[in-house]
C-alpha cells in the first residue's frame, strides 16, 4: 500500500510542477503594470481557466497523498524491519571469561619485636 501511494504521490508531484509552470502569470500584460486591470468580478481572464481548475484538483490530490503517507508512516512501531528479541540478543553476545582480579603486590611482613 505504501509503495502504491508513494508512486501516485510522485506522479502527482511531477504533474503539479508541470501544470504550474505551463500557466502564465496573472498580470503579465503591460497594462497591469500601471494598474489598468479590468474591474470585473473574476478579473480579466474570466471565472477560471482549465489550467487553474486542473491545478486546484492536482493540488488537492497532492495534499491527500501527503496526508495518507504521513498517517501510514506514523502507524509503524519501529523503523527496524525485524527486531531481535532481548533473549536472542543476550545469546548472541560473546561469552567472556570472568576476569581474575589483578594480583596485589606482595607486602613486606611486619617487623618482629
Amino acid at each position: 500500500m505504501t509503495t502504491f501511494l508513494l508512486i501516485i504521490h510522485i506522479l502527482v508531484c511531477i504533474l503539479l510542477i508541470s501544470v504550474v509552470l505551463i500557466q502564465s502569470g496573472k498580470g503579465a500584460e503591460i497594462g497591469a503594470a500601471f494598474g489598468g486591470s479590468s474591474q470585473t468580478l473574476f478579473g480579466s481572464r474570466g471565472a477560471a481557466t482549465f489550467l487553474s481548475k486542473l491545478t486546484t484538483a492536482v493540488a488537492i490530490i497532492f495534499m491527500l497523498t501527503s496526508l495518507g503517507l504521513a498517517i501510514i508512516q506514523t502507524k509503524r512501531a519501529t523503523v527496524i524491519k525485524d527486531p531481535v528479541p532481548v533473549e536472542q540478543q543476550k545469546e548472541a553476545l560473546p561469552q567472556q571469561a570472568p576476569q581474575q582480579p589483578a594480583q596485589e603486590p606482595q607486602k613486606a611482613p611486619p617487623p618482629q619485636k
